[in-house]
């Protein structure tokens, strides 16, 4: 598999596969692992879901040699608390990142039942980092105030030239008139949402989808093709 290559995204945040990385803070961001989401789905007899998510990490960190790793919520797949191997799963991809030298910090999602109970470490609600960025998962509206927001919860995707692809999504589009960036599902087999068929999103933190620009996941390169403004590029997509 190749090497994420790093792609300029809007506000300053660069990207890499399905992962953000905050140059300024040196924090790198993924979301919605759904640790457990293939063994439960017809993926399971073709995806090893542990190796597949740490192989990705470890790419991902590799690349940005983060100081902090970011979990945005939903690490996890069920309400109801996870299997032995989800767990196992869970702390093997804590082990690599500390393995590599960095902090990682886990934000509860609305998927997470268990997750205290299994993450090697504090889980928070919202997450601030040094340069001014709240990190949170992005199904409530987080209590901590940020220069900017990055999120999940929402798996974005988009339909262009007759392929599903999921995406980024990013600009001046948040709360507080303040910018946003929400990521891909990082689990691969979490369905995405087709943003250019809805005028608003499931989420306060973002105000008005017209304005993000969409940033377009190529799984096989790494690489981020960034389109303008959803607004002005609705009319292209789904076909």
């Amino acid at each position: 598999m190749p090497m994420p290559t790093v792609a300029d995204g809007p506000e300053g945040v660069h990207t890499h596969g399905r992962a953000a990385y905050l140059p300024a803070a040196e924090a790198a961001v993924v979301a919605d692992l759904h640790v457990g989401r293939a063994a439960a789905s017809d993926a399971a007899g073709l995806l090893d879901e542990r190796s597949d998510l740490r192989d990705r990490l470890s790419r991902v960190v590799e690349a940005t040699d983060p100081e902090t790793v970011v979990f945005a919520g939903d690490i996890l797949d069920r309400f109801d608390g996870p299997t032995r191997r989800a767990a196992g799963t869970v702390r093997a991809i804590a082990g690599l990142v500390r393995a590599a030298g960095a902090r990682p910090v886990a934000i509860a999602g609305n998927h997470d039942g268990g997750l205290a109970a299994t993450w090697p470490g504090p889980v928070h609600d919202a997450y601030r980092l040094r340069d001014g960025t709240v990190v949170c998962h992005g199904d409530e509206r987080p209590e901590v105030d940020g220069n900017r927001y990055v999120c999940g919860h929402l798996h974005p995707a988009l339909t262009a030239a007759g392929r599903k692809r999921d995406c980024f999504l990013g600009g001046q589009g948040g709360i507080h008139d303040r910018p946003v960036v929400v990521l891909p599902a990082f689990s691969t087999v979490a369905r995405g949402l087709r943003v250019e068929r809805r005028e608003r999103l499931d989420s306060p933190l973002v105000t008005d989808l017209n304005a993000l620009r969409p940033g377009v996941v190529d799984d096989d390169t790494g690489e981020t093709l960034w389109f303008p403004p959803l607004g002005e590029v609705r009319r292209y997509l789904g076909r």
